[in-house]
C-alpha cells in the first residue's frame, strides 16, 4: 500500500541565553489515503547547549491525526531528545510519550535520527541525507504496537534565506511502514518543506 504526501514544517528558534534556547513548532501533513489534511502538530521545545558538540531537549506537542474512514484523535505528548554535532554530521536520540485520549496507557517511542550534510560551493548551501527509526517498546490498548515500527529516509537540499539567518530544507521523504499484527506494510512518498527560522539572539550585558 502506498500514498502521495505532503508535509510542511516551521520551526522558530528563539535564544534565552547563549546556552539555551527555545524552539517553537508547527507541523502538517496531508496525503491522499486521509483525504487532506492528516496529521498536524504543534508544540515547543526547551533546548540546553551542554556544549559545542552536544545539546539537551525537553518538549511537548499536541499532535491531530486525521482520517477519511474515521473521527480525529488528538494527542498530548512529551520529547525528550539528546542531539549530537560532528561538523558536518548530525545524531540525535529522542523518546516520546504518547497520551492518548483512547486510554491511560503511555506510548513509549524511541526514535534515534541520523543526517549528514554536504556542502556546496555555493555559501549556505547544501545536499543532505538522514534516516529515522521508531521503535516501540511498550504496546497499549488504545492502539501502539512494540517492535521496530517504521523507518524515514530523506534526501533534499538546504537553501539559506534571509542572509542565513532562516533555512528551507526541500526534498524527498520515503517513510516505510513495516507489516506487522496482520496490517499490510504501507509506504509513505512525501514532498518535504522545514522552514527554520533563527530568532535574533539575546543582548548581552558587560
Amino acid at each position: 500500500m502506498e500514498d502521495q504526501q505532503f508535509w510542511e514544517q516551521v520551526n522558530v528558534n528563539v535564544p534565552l541565553t547563549p546556552e539555551v534556547r527555545v524552539t517553537l513548532e508547527q507541523i502538517g501533513r496531508w496525503g491522499e489515503r486521509a483525504d487532506g489534511i492528516s496529521q498536524t502538530e504543534y508544540g515547543g521545545l526547551l533546548g540546553w547547549k551542554v556544549s559545542k558538540a552536544v545539546e539537551l531537549g525537553f518538549g511537548y506537542r499536541r499532535v491531530g491525526l486525521y482520517s477519511a474512514s474515521g473521527p480525529s484523535v488528538h494527542e498530548n505528548r512529551l520529547r525528550q531528545q539528546m542531539v549530537l554535532t560532528h561538523g558536518n554530521l548530525f545524531a540525535r536520540l529522542r523518546v516520546d510519550e504518547r497520551f492518548n485520549p483512547g486510554g491511560d496507557e503511555i506510548g513509549v517511542r524511541i526514535r534515534p535520527l541520523l543526517r549528514r550534510n554536504f556542502p556546496l560551493r555555493r555559501a549556505g548551501f547544501a545536499l543532505f541525507a538522514s534516516h529515522e527509526s521508531f521503535v516501540l517498546p511498550n504496546s497499549t490498548r488504545w492502539g501502539q504496537r512494540s517492535g521496530y515500527e517504521r523507518m524515514r529516509n530523506m534526501l533534499g537540499v538546504t537553501i539559506p534565506l534571509i542572509t542565513r539567518k532562516a533555512l528551507l530544507d526541500i526534498g524527498y521523504l520515503n517513510q516505510y511502514r513495516f507489516g506487522r499484527n496482520g496490517i499490510r506494510p504501507q509506504m509513505e512518498h512525501a514532498l518535504s518543506l522545514q522552514l527554520t527560522i533563527n530568532a535574533i539572539g539575546p543582548i548581552l550585558h558587560d
